[in-house]
């Protein structure tokens, strides 16, 4: 049986109940994840083994009903590629060997080739699709422009994003050069996803909210514009929708809806009926409620969140679950309770329909 129930909702057509997926569905609170990293050695040689990589996206849609898959890889390979070295030390975040530290070290950015330098993302794409078929839509992403950008300058995570808000202000054209080259690199990475066979593609921009609002604008907005510019709107006669995610981006809600995407992400700060009062009919919206829930043990905290979030959509939509994808506000924690994720798929999917069915 095909669901198709994720692409009609990013299209805003009738569905007879809300679609579900997870940021981060797959990883360290599955169990049978956790048996395959440590069969791989690493953090990056699973993303980069197409055949464990697919077995990874795959765990989720085998123990949970949901509605569609996300790749497994990361957002740091385009920096990796371009010769950062993206490395993991056990319990930290990601770091770089060789972080962008002067105008020049942009110069020097290498993305000849880096296509196939990334073929192993591709090949898991392959690999995921012959087994899924067409039972479920795969979801396929990158990090934005800004994003990739803060872990490349600051050599990895940080706090503040002192550094790379120093460029910002002190080195104005060559963080632009920057950006520029990795809106390029994103928009044949996504397209190239999409020729491999994903269904959907989802530009994380997870360290937008940090910026002040004319930064935003400059530094992010507009590079997300360009890549869905750029992006294949089809493919081999299937509509191709979009999604992209600011983490912290509700007060640019009116300004993302004009930006061409098919939906918006929000994060848990925001109301969802407060968001589609916002946007309209412009765009489907994905939200989004506080991972942390999953990591406790009251299933009627799950139930009251899961309630308040279908209702305010519903009410603001005038009596319509067209158009809204349940999903976190953010990725799914280590800590969350794998029974918790099999309670909130069911119930999403058993209030959406309760909804249309009894009102």
């Amino acid at each position: 049986m095909v669901n198709n129930l994720l692409i009609d909702s990013l299209q805003q057509k009738p569905v007879n109940h809300t679609p579900l997926w997870l940021m981060r569905q797959a990883g360290r609170y599955l169990p049978e994840y956790r048996q395959i990293r440590a069969t791989a050695g690493s953090f990056m040689a699973l993303c980069q083994n197409p055949e464990l990589a697919a077995t990874v996206t795959l765990q989720p849609v085998r123990r949970f009903d949901l509605d569609a898959a996300i790749l497994f890889s990361d957002i740091l390979v385009i920096p990796d590629a371009l010769g950062l070295g993206l490395y993991f030390n056990e319990g930290e975040g990601p770091k770089f060997r060789s972080p962008i530290k002067t105008p020049q070290d942009i110069d020097i950015l290498n993305s000849n080739g880096i296509l196939e330098r990334l073929d192993y993302v591709f090949n898991t794409i392959k690999n995921v699709k012959s087994e899924l078929g067409n039972r479920l839509p795969l979801i396929g992403f990158s990090g934005s422009p800004f994003t990739l950008a803060c872990y490349m300058l600051e050599g990895g995570s940080s706090k503040d994003y002192a550094k790379v808000k120093s460029w910002l202000y002190s080195n104005v054209q060559y963080s632009h050069k920057l950006l520029d080259l990795l809106a390029d690199i994103i928009i044949k990475y996504l397209n190239c996803q999409i020729e491999s066979g994903v269904d959907v593609v989802m530009l994380f921009d997870s360290w937008g909210g940090v910026l002040s609002d004319v930064h935003y604008t400059q530094f992010s907005l507009f590079y997300l514009q360009k890549i869905i510019n750029g992006l294949h709107k089809s493919y081999n006669g299937k509509v191709i929708p979009n999604i992209v995610f600011t983490k912290g981006g509700g007060v640019w809600l009116d300004q993302m809806a004009n930006i061409g995407a098919s939906c918006l992400g929000l994060d848990w700060t925001m109301n969802i009926g407060r968001a589609k009062t916002i946007v309209g009919n412009k765009v489907a919206l994905q939200g989004n409620l506080d991972p942390a829930i999953l990591s406790q043990t009251d299933k009627l905290v799950i139930k009251a969140e899961v309630m308040r979030i279908l209702n305010d959509y519903y009410i603001a939509n005038n009596g319509n679950i067209n158009g809204h994808v349940f999903n976190l506000g953010h990725g799914i924690l280590p800590s969350a309770i794998p029974d918790n994720v099999a309670y909130l798929v069911d119930l999403v999917h058993e209030l959406s329909n309760r909804l249309i069915t009894n009102f």
